[in-house]
């Protein structure tokens, strides 16, 4: 049997796209191995989000054809549209595919497969209006399942190539979103995570929003336990999310909103849409709504010009915000942003050196916020096994362990947090309830 891998790289939307070409290539009758094995086709699925995540593309390349030099290499996403021109004379990739027509993949896989041939599929993002379903039945290697019902960006950053890699902002029609949910719970999936370029903007075209979503979500998909955002914006967080939030314990306690920096001057550089005050003023009135949720963020470091006193001054707003975590990113100069062309482009040490202290602070707001669980009951979905325990997730996307039972494998089950030690989150034994 023909055999493909799949390499994933950058965000819950290019996991759940990968899982529908995945699913696609076994629908023609390919049978899917790990990325580390010989395999017959290898599929790239790139971000281009940072320098980094580009180098990383470039390095699944070299990595599939070291694995066997006579495969069918598939590249594609926002890597594959940034760069197409380039990659496009690279006679190792036989299907070369941008941030459109990814429905096509599969297909387009087994036609070059068959005839032995190169295809080249590019399209002008710019003009980009209809949205990409790519439906998922499951989920094969995990419990919780991801569900994108958005994509592109209206934003524009000045530091993001992601609306020229995506283009315009569009959104899956909310019936479709209730079927393919249907569909991820009949398949045994309790947790949903709804993913986007920018959720938080889902359903403009169709007059709708978010909440309505989740609404119906709640009240229309029999079985589903828990709805997770992958990310929100705070100037998209209504009040009327705030409430429903609070009212539905099927939304799960944990929001992740971007700050990308702590500093007035550098945000209005970075082009985002808030000042701190705005943020933070959001954030008091969302805690104080909901008791004890995680807030977690990203945060951008070693912008251009920013000063060691702007530094500073953003990292004292996250200390003042005791977000839960941070995802931090050294600014990444990206070809085609407004960014790429500001003067004072910071060195790489500055960019690391702020990077190692961003990190540290997380690891403490981290430990600080699972501390404040001990003793307190949770409401877990269990994952794997781990060593002799079960691992997964409370709703404030806690990772907690417990003695290893089969039985609350892939289930829901509240329990209560006994200690906090080697930095582990542990449950006692006992289901409550």
């Amino acid at each position: 049997m023909t055999t493909f891998a799949i390499s994933t790289l950058g965000c819950k939307v290019n996991a759940y796209e990968s899982q529908g070409y995945a699913q696609g290539l076994r629908d023609l009758g390919f049978q899917e191995v790990f990325f580390k094995e010989a395999a017959d086709i290898y599929i790239i699925n790139t971000c281009a989000v940072t320098n980094t995540a580009a180098a990383k593309s470039r390095q699944k390349l070299h990595q599939a054809q070291k694995l066997n030099d006579k495969a069918l290499i598939a590249v594609v996403g926002c890597y594959a549209q940034s760069e197409f021109q380039a990659l496009s004379k690279d006679p190792r990739i036989h299907v070369l595919i941008g941030s459109n027509q990814k429905e096509e993949l599969p297909k387009l896989i087994l036609s070059a497969w068959e005839n032995k041939s190169h295809i080249h599929k590019l399209s002008d993002m710019r003009s980009a209006s209809v949205f990409e379903a790519i439906p998922v039945r499951s989920f094969t290697h995990q419990t919780r399942a991801y569900l994108k019902i958005q994509d592109g960006c209206n934003q524009f950053c000045s530091y993001c190539i992601i609306p020229f890699a995506r283009g315009k902002e569009r959104s899956l029609h909310p019936d479709q979103v209730i079927a393919q949910a249907r569909a991820l719970v009949a398949n045994g999936h309790l947790e949903i995570v709804l993913t986007g370029i920018h959720t938080g903007r889902y359903g403009r075209e169709y007059s709708t929003t978010l909440t309505e979503l989740l609404k119906r979500m709640c009240d229309e998909v029999k079985g589903l336990q828990r709805i997770r955002i992958s990310s929100i914006e705070i100037n998209e967080i209504t009040d009327e999310f705030i409430q429903l939030m609070k009212q539905e314990t099927k939304i799960a306690r944990h929001l992740h909103i971007p700050i990308q920096s702590g500093n007035n001057d550098i945000l209005k550089l970075m082009n985002r849409p808030y000042t701190i005050s705005d943020y933070e003023k959001r954030i008091n009135e969302i805690r104080k709504q909901i008791t004890g949720i995680s807030i977690s963020t990203d945060v951008i470091t070693g912008f251009p010009d920013e000063s060691e006193a702007q530094f500073e001054d953003g990292c004292d707003c996250l200390k003042r915000l005791q977000f839960s975590f941070l995802h931090v990113f050294p600014f990444s100069k990206r070809d085609g942003t407004k960014a790429a062309l500001m003067k004072n482009q910071l060195n790489n040490q500055i960019k690391k050196q702020r990077s190692a202290r961003l990190n540290a602070l997380s690891e403490k707001l981290y430990q600080r916020y699972q501390e404040g669980f001990v003793k307190q009951q949770v409401a877990v979905l269990w994952e794997e096994e781990v060593n002799g325990m079960i691992s997964g997730h409370t709703s404030e996307y806690l990772k907690v362990y417990a003695p290893y039972e089969a039985s609350s494998l892939h289930q829901l089950e509240v329990r209560r947090i006994s200690a906090y030690e080697n930095d582990m989150l542990l449950c006692e034994q006992e289901v409550i309830g």
